[in-house]
């Protein structure tokens, strides 16, 4: 048999869910069933953790700890970019494939290279918005409605100067 758990120890678990529904219980069990909780009630309180990012994949923590789960979300580049769209929700299982063919502006993309500066492998601010803006051509958005390319080539030539 497998070691007794002690319930002062603090468990993280990352789980990528859908904004504003409750995962199914089957997928959660395995992960949260070792650890004394039900899966159903872990699914709720995602959903309703996720309910402000409706339809968009995300990360979420769950933090355990004595038998209690504690749900945070850890919104992804990607996420953060289609949000900044504000596009209506759309129902996953009839409409795939989405193309996001929206605008953005550039403050948007300095916004949200700031909220991922925690998680971002770069060295300044710049090279974080880079990285968004590299997102941002993967999601198939224009910034500023130009192609999100022109404007990488333009921070590291130095034309376009971000303030920090």
């Amino acid at each position: 048999m497998p070691p007794k758990v002690d319930p002062g120890e603090t468990k993280i678990i990352y789980l990528r869910a859908v904004g504003g529904e409750a995962g199914a219980a089957a997928t959660l069990a395995p992960k949260v069933g070792p650890l004394g909780l039900s899966p159903k009630k872990v699914g709720d309180d995602i959903a309703k953790a996720t309910g402000a990012w409706k339809g968009l994949k995300v990360t979420v923590k769950l933090s355990v700890q004595n038998r209690v789960a504690s749900v945070e979300v850890v919104p992804s580049a990607a996420a953060l970019v289609i949000r900044a769209l504000k596009e209506a929700p759309r129902d996953r299982k009839k409409v795939k494939n989405v193309k996001h063919n929206g605008n953005i502006s550039l403050k948007d993309v300095i916004a949200i290279a700031k909220e991922m500066r925690v998680r971002s492998n770069a060295k300044d601010l710049a090279g974080s918005v880079k990285e968004i803006l590299g997102t941002c051509v993967s999601v198939g958005c224009t910034v500023n409605g130009e192609d999100p390319r022109n404007i990488q080539s333009g921070i590291s030539e130095g034309e376009i100067d971000l303030q920090e």
